[in-house]
C-alpha cells in the first residue's frame, strides 16, 4: 500500500461497511456512503446506488503495474499534464494509508465541489478547510501529524471482517480514488506525482467512465483476485 513510509497504519479493509462507519462518523452525510460495485456489465452497474459520486479501486502492485506507471509517468513528463486546479489531490507519505488517503480524495473533492455537505464542525470539514489550499506535500505532512485521523483510522482499520495484518508488514494492495472534476475525470493515487487526467467526463458518467480505466488495471494483470471496486453514492 504505498512506498516505505516514516509512518505506517493497519491496512483499511476494502469493505464498504467498515468504510461508511469511519465516513460517517467523521462528519461525511449520513445519506451517501461506499457501495460495492459487483461487475462491469449494465445490469450490475444499474444496482449500484445511484448517484455516483466517486469510485475506489482497491489493485495488487505487481511488476506489470509499476511499469505501467513508470511508462504513464515517462509520458506525462514528455508531453505534460493536464490537471484542472480544481482537483483535491494529496500524496501518501503514510504507510498503508491509501484506504484513508482514496476516501480522502473523494471526500476532498466531493466538499470542494460541493457534492457533499460535509457535518457542521465536523472533523472532515474542519480537515477540507484546512487543507484545501495546501501543496500535495503539505497535505500529506499534514496528515502524518494528525493523531485524531489516526486514532480514527486505527480503529476503522481493526474493525473489518479480517484479521489485519502486522503494521510494519508490507502490503502489496492499493487504493486509488476516481473523481470527476471541472468535467474531467481524474485518478488520484497518493503514490503518484500528481492527478491522472483520463478524458472528459460527466457526474452521470462517472461510473462507466471510472469502470473503463478500471478495465485496463485488470487486464494487466487478469489472473488476480485481488481487485475491488467501490463507489461512493449517494443513495435517492
Amino acid at each position: 500500500m504505498g512506498d516505505v513510509a516514516k509512518k505506517r497504519w493497519l491496512p483499511l479493509e476494502a469493505n464498504p461497511d467498515v468504510m461508511n462507519q469511519f465516513l460517517h462518523k467523521l462528519g461525511f452525510p449520513t445519506d451517501a456512503g461506499c457501495y460495492d460495485v459487483f461487475g462491469f456489465d449494465d445490469d450490475l452497474l444499474a444496482m449500484v446506488p445511484s448517484p455516483v459520486l466517486a469510485v475506489l479501486l482497491l489493485f495488487p502492485i505487481t511488476k506489470e503495474s509499476e511499469e505501467a506507471s513508470h511508462a504513464e509517468q515517462a509520458k506525462l513528463e514528455e508531453s505534460g499534464a493536464k490537471v484542472s486546479e480544481k482537483v483535491y489531490f494529496m500524496k501518501q507519505t503514510v504507510g498503508n494509508a491509501c484506504g484513508t488517503i482514496g476516501l480522502l480524495h473523494a471526500v476532498g473533492n466531493l466538499a470542494c465541489s460541493s457534492l457533499v455537505n460535509l457535518e457542521e464542525g465536523s472533523y472532515l470539514q474542519r480537515f477540507v478547510k484546512r487543507t484545501s489550499t495546501m501543496s500535495p506535500d503539505e497535505k500529506a505532512h499534514f496528515l502524518e501529524t494528525d493523531t485524531e485521523l489516526e486514532d480514527a483510522h486505527s480503529l476503522a482499520a481493526s474493525g473489518g471482517d479480517t484479521t489485519p495484518p502486522d503494521i510494519s508488514s508490507s502490503v502489496d494492495l492499493h487504493f486509488i480514488c476516481f473523481v470527476c472534476v471541472d468535467g474531467g475525470l481524474y485518478e488520484l493515487d497518493g503514490r503518484k506525482k500528481q492527478p491522472i487526467y483520463h478524458g472528459p467526463s460527466s457526474q452521470e458518467t462517472v461510473l462507466k467512465d471510472s469502470v473503463k480505466v478500471v478495465q485496463e488495471f485488470i487486464a494487466r494483470n487478469p489472473e488476480s483476485v485481488n481487485f475491488n471496486v467501490i463507489a461512493v453514492a449517494k443513495d435517492d
